[in-house]
């Protein structure tokens, strides 16, 4: 069976997320854009814990459905954790996606840590114990856990950025590494960047949108081809088998607002032949540079770009619809015209996203698409795209009708 799954979301109980951000609009948007399993985000959030209690049923093996019409959208428990801790010297911010099998694990774990914290002020809640214990913790409640570096390489808060992180896995999580399978590469990573560190060639690459709000589900996701239950999908990701977990859907890396180096502020963007100009410097204010992903990759690979380990998952990039509309009418993301033509095809006639992004034939979306929409999917299924490179929190800008500058 294909899956396509986006493990990594937020609920209405974490901060700067969407209200809409419920079970309900999270099946309701899954279904839109093609996802047949998604995370429910946050689920050591009590009152967000309870509702999942009561709006979700128990469906394929470790898997759970939306009580009422089944729309084919499966939900898998996880939450994200910020731990923030002093270790040799340095303060460290990690976040850890967690994966959990059954209700009966998730109380096990939120137990834990509201012995150690307060879960109900944020659906990310912040721990003052190491990433090692977190891990330590999680298994304690269930060896089927999951616990996945989150967005890895993003500067403030991530296994390896350059403010807050560690050089390796091993350094991070000490004798709890043996438990750190896979980590999430985030919107300003892609595989190639990664494939460039052998040290992560044992690591499994995957993709999550990471979404605050319901249209931002499926930006990144994962596709598999196996049974749909829980211990498969947590089998072909630590086994990295390539007839079972078949690609990643990428943002291009550039786009993601944490690519290159800079001060926002400032605006100053810099790549990080340009940072080592100015000795990650700001000509402007004089203060150090955001430290983005593209150079933090480059301080620990081992490799030259184009190398492609033996057991790499393969990847696609894509570019959300709404943003090629935009670029094509030349305005707004959320602007009237950009949301008739994408309502008119995703919502009226319920065909998923990501299958107009990557698998329909162009004679059909010809007749259902502008001729000029439809150059502009097949532009980026080809990656003729120009890309001016997102940093220091501000997203990259894309052209695929000239120039992004």
């Amino acid at each position: 069976m294909k899956i396509i799954a986006d493990l990594h979301v937020h609920s209405k109980y974490s901060r700067a997320t969407s209200k809409d951000m419920d079970v309900d609009s999270i099946a309701l948007w899954a279904h839109r854009k093609g996802i047949n399993l998604v995370g429910t985000g946050d689920f050591t959030h009590p009152a967000y814990g309870k509702e999942l209690k009561q709006k979700l049923v128990p469906a394929e093996d470790g898997l759970f459905a939306l009580k009422g019409p089944d729309r084919g959208v499966r939900f898998m428990l996880t939450s994200e954790i910020s731990n923030i801790y002093s270790a040799k010297g340095k303060t460290r911010r990690i976040h850890n996606v967690l994966t959990a099998p059954s209700f009966e694990a998730v109380d096990k774990i939120s137990l834990a840590l509201s012995r150690l914290g307060r879960l109900d002020y944020d659906g990310r809640p912040i721990f003052g114990f190491s990433a090692k214990d977190l891990v330590k913790l999680v298994m304690d409640a269930s060896s089927s856990c999951m616990v996945i570096p989150a967005h890895a390489w993003t500067p403030w808060y991530s296994v390896f950025g350059s403010k807050s992180g560690f050089d390796s896995i091993e350094e991070c999580f000490e004798d709890q590494a043996r438990h750190i399978h896979a980590i999430e590469t985030g919107l300003s990573s892609d595989p190639p960047m990664n494939w460039r560190v052998k040290a992560l060639d044992g690591i499994t690459l995957i993709s999550n949108s990471d979404a605050h709000s319901p249209e931002k589900l499926g930006r990144e996701a994962n596709v598999f081809d196996c049974t749909m239950s829980y211990m498969d999908i947590v089998s072909a990701i630590l086994s990295k088998d390539k007839k079972r977990f078949l690609y990643t859907v990428e943002f291009f890396p550039e786009e993601g607002k944490y690519h290159f180096d800079g001060h926002r502020n400032c605006k100053v963007s810099f790549s990080p032949e340009q940072s080592r100009r100015h000795d990650g410097i700001c000509p402007v204010c004089g203060k150090p540079l955001t430290i983005g992903v593209l150079n933090r990759v480059d301080s620990l690979a081992t490799r030259k770009d184009g190398v492609v380990p033996d057991n790499a998952i393969p990847f696609r990039h894509l570019i959300p619809l709404k943003e090629i509309i935009a670029d094509i009418l030349g305005t707004g993301v959320n602007t009237v015209g950009v949301n008739r033509l994408y309502t008119g095809v995703v919502i009226d006639k319920g065909i998923p996203e990501l299958d107009i992004l990557q698998n329909m034939p162009a004679a059909e979306l010809r007749d259902m698409l502008p001729e000029n929409v439809l150059t502009g999917i097949l532009k980026v299924r080809n990656s003729k795209v120009t890309i001016t490179p997102g940093y220091d929190g501000e997203y990259g800008r894309i052209s695929i009708t000239g120039d992004a500058g």
